[in-house]
């Protein structure tokens, strides 16, 4: 449990947030929300005592330990990835390493036996002689093989390094447990296995993510941060987004009277209660069900972008043709004999164990790399609208906002580019701002607001939510469950794919799958699991 009281921050006296009052209890998984920069990372750095306070306290219940998702995938470099998952549990492992050195001393003596007696007790009752086999089995849930257990953290790559880290922070059951962004850089087979693990956790769980899918599968509460307070609400991320959005219709409906608004948001809740009782996952969502009042439902103040995909007329027959594509790198393939056609109106999530693959076979779709064999070919209705995971070769001109746009629109004139940069929450003196200094989300608005000026018929999307926030990737996961054109897409928002997708192609160097089904039935399909290994 972890007790907040009159909890404040300010950086160079502008206030972040102020007045802060709330309760983790066990039991529960508190999702953290909020615009980029309203303090999410920061709330969870005071909470694990790496940022102080400008005022209140923060206070964990008796005897009771914290574990933290680190940061810095550097840090245990000369660790085996086995000592570095252990290191989780402070005290064991200190307790541990205390005894072990005592055992080494060649003038080992009566005190010294004494102590190593009492330590041996500890490391008992913090059930220390499983430690390395619980360390074990928490690896190869997460995907880390057992011959990598006892190589140097140094030698694994990045993502191999992001899994290890967060093994360490679940090692030994923490009474509370803090994660920031644990979903990055995790393949969704991964994830689908923390939604589980989190799922069952009986203790207390804060975490921050932009992957909606993960907040609803283990999410009792949402901890909202908007305008400089902080508050909790009862459900997952997906009740607290529609909750709002409908009390912010009944906000603007003057004439309704409010017994009417009452039943509507009984209503909802009625309905909400229903679906998740139906949910796979439905521990977190029971207790989630119990705590759902209507008084809890209020508008939101955030902002979302205007997005709005049109197309300027609708495909042919004839969309795509690929036949037989093949790529190597370094000699070896990263895919071969990719062969597929894209049909009208289809929305494609492309996906092999390699996040390479995907935009090479994007970037082969623009011109832009050659294939090592085969052939692909647009049908003559057809005009594609490409968004780049790596977007950096549309910023590298020291233009503004205004200057950068302006060559993408029909029309230049000044009240024609804000708009467009308007929807895109570019307002103000901020359309003059030079584009080489935009965020990485700012940088993907502007992406998002050149497809929609070509109103393309057909999307070609590589990860589209990286660098945005939650407003923003709701705003275009909305637009394009009904955009009436095509899409290819790769992305490892879970929610992102089931609701736009209707078909999978995963492909790899030994041969490709094809199939029309929802991604999560895919992924979790045992008849199709042995067929995905074998194209690897």
């Amino acid at each position: 449990m972890i007790t907040v009281s009159n909890l404040s921050i300010q950086f160079d006296k502008k206030p972040l947030f102020s007045g802060v009052n709330v309760k983790f209890t066990p039991g529960n998984c508190y999702g953290v929300i909020g615009a980029n920069g309203a303090g999410k990372s920061t709330f969870l750095k005071m909470l694990s005592g790496q940022l102080d306070s400008t005022s209140g306290v923060i206070q964990l219940g008796s005897g009771e330990r914290l574990a933290v998702l680190q940061q810095d995938h550097f840090e245990f470099d000369e660790y085996t990835v086995l000592e570095t998952v252990i290191m989780g549990h402070k005290e064991l492992y200190s307790v541990r390493n205390e005894k072990d050195a005592l055992y080494l001393k060649e003038d080992f003596n009566e005190a010294d036996g004494t102590k190593a007696a009492y330590l041996e007790e500890q490391f008992a009752e913090m059930d220390g002689w499983n430690a390395e086999n619980d360390a074990a089995q928490l690896l190869s849930g997460l995907g880390i093989k057992e011959h990598l257990h006892e190589a140097l953290m140094s030698t694994l790559s990045g993502k191999e390094k992001v899994k290890v880290l967060l093994a360490q922070a679940l090692f030994g059951n923490p009474d509370n447990l803090l994660l920031d962004e644990p979903t990055n850089d995790l393949d969704l087979e991964t994830v689908l296995w923390l939604e589980n693990y989190l799922s069952n956790f009986e203790n207390t769980v804060i975490v921050v993510s932009h992957d909606r899918h993960f907040l609803d599968n283990v999410c009792t509460d949402i901890l909202d941060i908007d305008h400089g307070k902080i508050e909790v609400y009862a459900g997952n991320y997906t009740f607290w987004y529609e909750s709002s959005q409908l009390a912010a219709r009944q906000k603007t409906q003057q004439n309704k009277k409010a017994e009417e608004k009452k039943k509507e948001l009984e209503e909802f809740i009625r309905r909400f209660s229903a679906n998740v009782a139906k949910a796979k996952q439905t521990t977190s969502r029971k207790k989630m069900i119990e705590k759902l009042n209507i008084e809890d439902i209020q508008a939101s103040t955030r902002r979302y972008p205007g997005i709005i995909f049109q197309q300027e007329r609708p495909a042919g027959n004839i969309v795509l043709e690929i036949e037989g594509l093949s790529y190597k790198i370094d000699g070896e393939y990263l895919f071969k004999d990719v062969t597929f056609n894209v049909e009208k109106d289809e929305k494609i999530i492309l996906h092999s164990k390699d996040n390479r693959a995907m935009t090479i076979l994007f970037e082969i779709l623009q011109d832009r790399i050659q294939p090592e064999s085969g052939s692909f070919k647009w049908g003559q209705t057809i005009t594609p609208a490409y968004l780049p995971m790596d977007n950096s070769e549309y910023f590298e001109k020291e233009v503004t906002l205004m200057d950068w746009i302006a060559p993408y629109s029909e029309d230049s004139l000044e009240s024609t580019l804000r708009g467009h940069l308007g929807k895109m929450l570019f307002s103000g003196d901020e359309v003059y701002k030079k584009c080489t200094v935009l965020s990485g989300g700012e940088k993907v608005r502007c992406i998002i607001a050149k497809m929609m000026l070509t109103k393309a018929n057909t999307l070609i999307l590589d990860h589209p939510t990286n660098h945005l926030d939650m407003e923003s990737i709701q705003a275009f996961n909305n637009n394009l469950k009904i955009f009436p054109g095509q899409v290819l897409m790769a992305s490892h928002d879970h929610e992102f794919i089931n609701t736009v997708t209707n078909r999978i192609i995963e492909f790899g160097p030994k041969g490709q799958i094809d199939k029309l089904m929802k991604f999560e039935d895919y992924l979790t399909d045992e008849s199709l699991k042995e067929k995905r290994t074998m194209l690897y």
